[in-house]
């Protein structure tokens, strides 16, 4: 069982970043793959960016790449999300997710669920 919250959303001007922080509970939080995914109201939930267990392979989806950067520290149980150069269309609700699985772009491989949190850009 792996229990996850999610901090560091908010009001930011476009352009400007923010850092989010997903802190996981449990011992095994280093077997698995963590992402980002976010919703924006009326729209799907989509993938943002994943990392393998150990952090040696990052991915991204194309609307972020060169933005956004995905992290973790397995020592405190935390994935983070660099994100700068932020757009108005960034502006969702941010998820992160854990998965044993291997094909992390997909939602439907993830396990675990945190409670999100809003992250707003105005322009």
């Amino acid at each position: 069982q792996v229990q996850l919250v999610e901090s560091g959303g908010g009001l930011v001007q476009a352009g400007g970043s923010l850092r989010l922080s997903c802190a996981a509970s449990g011992r095994t939080f280093s077997s698995y793959a963590m992402g980002w995914f976010r919703q924006a109201p009326g729209k799907e939930r989509e993938f943002v960016a994943a990392i393998s267990w150990s952090g040696g392979s990052t991915y991204y989806a194309d609307s972020v790449k060169g933005r956004f950067t995905i992290s973790r520290d397995n020592a405190k149980n935390t994935v983070y999300l660099q994100m700068n150069s932020l757009k108005p269309e960034d502006t969702a609700v941010y998820y992160c997710a854990a998965t044993l699985g291997v094909v992390v772009t997909l939602r439907g491989v993830y396990d675990y669920w945190g409670q999100g949190t809003q992250v707003t850009v105005s322009s």
